[in-house]
């Protein structure tokens, strides 16, 4: 096998063929492989530039063995034997995350959690969901409709995306803002410990019992352990959905009217602010949205909140200056929310394209927003950056930018690749925003987390090391700025 591989620290494994013995002797012959095909399409997830990278005949990483194992002693038999020979173990849910979290980049042993697709139990007195985490999350919204529920988490991966995968990257949906986000609906969780220890957490609405151990799984990107199976809140389906847009003349004022909106107690599932430029790409058909920036609400509930909820956003839009645009943007956004044609676009013809969500309070939104489109319009080779902001909370907002160009003479994709996602981190920092939303940290800003914690990134060092003294878990990821 001849692969020419971006990340080079992948480790030496002796007797592989042993370790590939053991292995199978766990989970069984036929969940198990050394084959190149799965070795190859196991070395990425779906991190934008790594599309770059197959067309020229490049892989990020490569495991040494597949795993699909289908009970979480098996998977305590796996960590049991990494950790004998420290081997580096990477959790695999369905590979939809963009910031190459699940990118094998010092090979070893990637176990695929596809087995763990069971719903184990709804619960309608308590209105809780417990499923394993290699559930689809389409699959499982779709169950939970056919017996009058919903979950309410409705990412853009959301047909190609895990339960595993939401709570390792700290996941949030499209309608968030009224459902909250993943670490919202997470009521319990068992979990195998990096050293093979199987732990349950207790279910209960809320305890003063202690510090909420179980939370640090949520946002850890496989480097804690590996969480098998949750229990989520859950929700009946809404008697109503409806929405209304309106366009504004600056980002300013659109963020005005959400916040004055929020500050009623009132959540729109769904609120979206296209900045000026993709406002032009995405409703260039809205005469009334000609060279303004375009909000999209949704509104879910009984039909009496609905109608409410539906009159006091239209009311504080108008306030704020807003043009009404009607139901039609709404409808465009329900026909499209899950189209990403850029990536398909864009990498042939030697683009390299890139998104990057981040957040920040109020009264930094406006700074960040200006901040983040100048630093990235000033990198070298950059044609296009814009942005929409489509998270909110009472006290903030989740901005999600997208990048486009070329690189420059003599810069290769990656070195262009980087200096874009620097000058947006950067600039968020700056602006005293988070740099991460809900996409997570992986390999694209594992450099960046010094900056974004300062001593609290020794802290979590530390847990790590309790928890996982021999470093197998996923190594080179979140807290290793070395990759």
């Amino acid at each position: 096998m001849d692969l020419d591989m971006i990340y080079k620290n992948r480790v030496e494994i002796d007797d592989l063929e042993g370790l590939v013995t053991s292995l199978k002797d766990i989970v069984g012959e036929n969940w198990v492989s050394t084959e190149e095909a799965d070795l190859v399409a196991y070395s990425k997830d779906a991190q934008l530039i790594t599309g770059r990278w197959l067309i020229e005949g490049k892989i990020p990483g490569l495991p040494h063995v597949i795993t699909w194992p289908g009970s979480e002693e098996e998977i305590s038999s796996i960590l049991e034997v990494a950790n004998m020979r420290e081997i580096p173990v990477v959790p695999f849910g369905e590979g939809s995350g963009v910031v190459g979290a699940a990118i094998p980049v010092r090979g070893g042993i990637v176990v695929d959690m596809k087995r763990f697709n069971k719903i184990m139990d709804i619960n309608d007195s308590n209105l809780t969901v417990t499923v394993q985490s290699g559930m689809n999350g389409k699959e499982l919204e779709r169950a939970l409709e056919q017996e009058g529920y919903l979950i309410g988490h409705v990412p853009q991966s959301f047909h190609t995306s895990s339960v595993g995968g939401w709570i390792a990257h700290r996941a949030a949906g499209q309608f968030s803002t009224k459902y909250g986000k993943i670490e919202d609906m997470v009521t319990t969780m068992r979990v195998v410990l990096p050293t093979g220890e199987i732990i349950d957490t207790k279910e209960y609405p809320r305890a003063a019992d202690g510090p909420q151990i179980e939370r640090l799984f949520l946002g850890s990107e496989g480097t804690f352990g590996i969480v098998t199976q949750a229990t989520l809140r859950m929700w009946p389906l809404p008697g109503k959905t409806a929405g209304t847009a309106f366009a504004f003349d600056t980002i300013e004022a659109s963020l005005e009217a959400v916040r004055l909106i929020l500050r009623q107690q009132v959540y729109p599932a769904v609120v979206r602010i296209y900045d000026k430029t993709e406002t032009s790409r995405h409703f260039y058909d809205v005469k009334r949205a000609k060279k303004r920036v375009m909000v999209v609400f949704v509104c879910e509930g009984t039909e009496r909140l609905v109608n409410f909820e539906l009159s006091i956003v239209r009311e504080a839009c108008r306030n704020a200056g807003g043009v009404d645009c009607g139901n039609s943007p709404v409808e465009h956004w329900f026909d499209t929310r899950f189209q990403v044609t850029e990536t398909s676009k864009f990498t042939p013809k030697d683009l390299i394209f890139d998104t990057i969500e981040v957040s920040c309070m109020w009264d930094d939104a406006s700074r960040l927003y200006h901040g983040v489109i100048e630093e990235v319009s000033n990198v070298k080779g950059v044609a296009m950056v814009s942005a929409h902001a489509s998270h909110f909370y009472p006290q903030g907002v989740c901005f999600y930018f997208s990048f486009g160009g070329v690189p420059v003479s003599g810069e290769t994709p990656l070195e262009f690749y980087n200096t874009g996602w620097d000058a947006a981190m950067k600039a968020t920092l700056e602006a005293g925003g988070a740099i991460s939303h809900h996409h997570g940290i992986g390999l694209v800003r594992a450099r960046w987390m010094a900056d974004e914690h300062g001593d609290m990134l020794d802290m979590m060092k530390r847990i790590k090391h309790v928890l996982d003294p021999r470093d197998i878990m996923n190594p080179g990821k979140l807290l290793d700025e070395d990759g």
